[in-house]
């Protein structure tokens, strides 16, 4: 019981060392394309589009709408 409580505060611990914030200056090194989620916006496009033709709907990669078709 007590090695499961230090690997708990251990994991715990790990996870949190990840969090930072990232200063103004090294956000440039962010923005690079070599970090994009998706290297080609048109490859992304496409992906979305087929998925969507499958599905049978449209804007749910979206956050907005309220679900009532009132958009």
């Amino acid at each position: 019981m007590k090695n499961k409580v230090y690997l708990l505060i251990g994991c715990l611990l790990l996870a949190l060392s990840a969090c930072t914030s990232v200063k103004p200056w090294e956000r440039g090194v962010l923005a690079k394309k070599e970090m994009a989620w998706q290297l080609d916006p048109m490859e992304s496009k496409l992906q979305s589009h087929i998925y969507f033709a499958k599905e049978g709907s449209s804007g749910g990669g979206q956050a907005a709408g309220g679900g009532c078709g009132c958009n």
